[in-house]
C-alpha cells in the first residue's frame, strides 16, 4: 500500500504554546497568562508561555523550517486576546491583525495552505472574569469574534477550525479545574461549558454560511480529541457496554449533535439523568437543547476533524458512592496495557488509529468530512472528502527520528481506507 497521490504534509501549533510576546504590542492577557503567573505548581515547574518559542518575533525562522520540511499545510491558532484585547470587537489591536496577516500572506506566497483555529484554550481573561464558557453570553461574543476573523482573514483562509478539542477542554477547565480558570465544578461545570461551546460553534458556522461562504468559498468545522477505547476484557459484556458508553461521552458528546441530529447521545443523556436522580438532583445535570436549538446545531460542520493520540483499555466500574464528576458519570476505569510503550500518558498504539476511523465511519459522521489524527507530538494523519473532492495530509513535528513510527501509523490509516473507513 502507498499514500494516495496528492497526500499533503503539514505541521500544527497553538498560539499560547508557541507565540510568546504575552503582553507585546497591545495584546490583552488570556486565561493561561493569569493561570501560569499565579504559580502554585499547577504547571510543570511553574513554567509560563510568556516567551515559549518566540514565534511572535521569530516567525520568519518558523517559515524557514516549514519550507525546509517541504510542508504543504500549516495549521495555527489565533490568539483571541492578541486581536481583541478584552475579547470583544470594541477595540481591535491592529498589530495583532498585522501579525496574522503576515503569517497568512507568507504561507500563501510559498505555496503553503493555512488552516486557522479560532480558539485553542486561550480565553481572553476579561471574558473569563465574566464566567468564560460557563456563561451563555460567551456564545454571542464568540460569534462576533468569529465574524471578525472571517471578515478580516477569510479572503485568503479557506480552512477554519472554530474550536480545538472542546470535549477535553470543557472537562479539564470547567469540571476538573486542571486548566484555567483552575476552579473545579465537579459534575456540572463541564456540561454547562459543553452546552455553550456547541451552541457557539453552531452560531459561528451559520455566520460563515450565511455571510461569507458564497464569496470566500471556505469550509468550517471543529476538531475533537479522541483516544481509542477498547474493552479490557473482550469477553465481558459489561466492559463492552462501558466502552461504548465511554466513546459516546468522549466523541459522541459533540459529534452526534453537530453531525447527526442536534442532540446528545441517548446513552449520555440517560446515564447523567440516572446518576443525577440518585444524587438527589431534581433534574439532570446535563442541560437540554430546545427543539429550535437542535435545528440550529444539526449539520453545522463541513468536515470531520479528530485528533488521535493514544489508546486505553476500559473496564466497567460502578459509581457506588454516587461521586459527583464527569468521569464518575461514565462509570468506567481506564488504563494502558503494560506491554504498550510510550512517554507520560501517550502510549504508542498504531492500531487504535485505524479502529477510531472505522468507529467514526460506522456512526455515519464522515459522509463529507475531514479527519485529522494525532499521536502525541509525533504525527497527525488525515483525510478530507467533500462533494467528491479528496484531500489528505500528515502533520508532523520536529524532534527525534520518527520515520519508522510514522510509517507504522500511516500504514494503519491506509488499512482504514482499504477496510472502508473512507468509502
Amino acid at each position: 500500500m502507498a499514500f494516495p497521490a496528492g497526500f499533503g504534509w503539514g505541521a500544527a501549533t497553538a498560539a499560547y504554546q508557541v507565540e510568546g510576546g504575552w503582553d507585546a504590542d497591545g495584546k490583552g492577557p488570556c486565561a493561561w497568562d493569569t493561570f501560569t503567573h499565579q504559580g502554585g505548581e499547577r504547571v510543570f515547574k511553574n513554567q509560563t508561555g510568556d516567551v515559549a518559542c518566540s514565534s511572535y518575533t521569530l516567525w520568519e525562522e518558523d517559515l524557514k523550517c516549514i519550507k525546509q520540511l517541504g510542508l504543504t499545510h500549516y495549521r495555527f491558532s489565533l490568539s483571541w486576546s492578541r486581536l481583541l484585547p478584552d475579547g470583544t470587537t470594541g477595540f481591535i489591536n491592529q498589530k495583532g491583525v498585522d501579525y496574522y496577516n503576515k503569517i497568512i500572506d507568507d504561507l500563501l506566497k510559498n505555496g503553503i495552505t493555512p488552516i486557522v483555529t479560532l480558539f485553542h484554550f486561550d480565553m481572553p481573561q476579561a471574558l473569563e472574569d465574566q464566567g468564560g464558557w460557563l456563561s451563555e453570553a460567551t456564545i454571542e461574543i464568540f460569534d462576533r469574534y468569529a465574524r471578525f476573523c472571517f471578515s478580516t482573514f477569510g479572503d485568503r483562509v479557506k480552512h477554519w477550525i472554530t474550536l480545538n478539542e472542546p470535549n477535553i477542554f470543557a472537562l479539564m477547565a470547567y469540571d476538573l479545574g486542571f486548566f484555567p480558570p483552575g476552579v473545579p465544578h465537579n459534575g456540572t461545570g463541564g456540561y454547562q461549558a459543553v452546552h455553550n461551546l456547541i451552541k457557539a460553534h453552531a452560531r459561528s458556522w451559520h455566520t460563515y454560511d450565511s455571510l461569507f461562504r458564497k464569496e470566500q468559498k471556505g469550509v468550517v468545522s471543529l476538531s475533537l480529541f479522541a483516544a481509542w477505547l477498547e474493552p479490557a476484557d473482550s469477553n465481558s459484556v459489561s466492559d463492552q457496554e462501558a466502552t461504548k458508553r465511554a466513546l459516546a461521552f468522549e466523541v459522541g458528546l459533540f459529534a452526534k449533535p453537530i453531525f447527526i441530529d442536534g442532540d446528545y447521545p441517548e446513552v449520555v443523556k440517560s446515564q447523567i439523568a440516572s446518576m443525577s436522580k440518585k444524587q438527589g438532583y431534581p433534574s439532570s445535570r446535563l442541560p437540554e437543547f430546545t427543539e429550535e436549538e437542535k435545528k440550529m446545531i444539526k449539520g453545522t460542520a463541513d468536515f470531520f476533524a479528530v485528533q488521535y493520540y493514544t489508546t486505553r483499555l476500559v473496564k466497567h466500574q460502578e459509581n457506588k458512592k454516587g461521586e459527583l464528576s464527569f468521569l464518575q458519570d461514565v462509570e468506567i476505569d481506564y488504563f494502558a496495557d503494560p506491554s504498550w510503550k510510550g512517554v507520560d500518558w501517550v502510549y504508542v498504539v498504531p492500531w487504535g488509529l485505524r479502529k477510531l476511523l472505522k468507529h467514526i465511519k460506522v456512526n455515519a459522521w464522515v459522509e463529507c468530512k475531514y479527519t485529522q489524527l494525532c499521536e502525541g507530538d509525533k504525527v497527525c494523519i488525515g483525510a478530507f472528502r467533500k462533494r467528491g473532492f479528496r484531500y489528505q495530509h500528515v502533520h508532523s513535528w520536529p524532534g527525534k527520528s520518527r520515520l519508522r513510527l510514522e510509517l507504522v501509523r500511516g500504514n494503519q490509516l491506509l488499512k482504514g481506507f482499504k477496510s472502508g473507513s473512507q468509502s
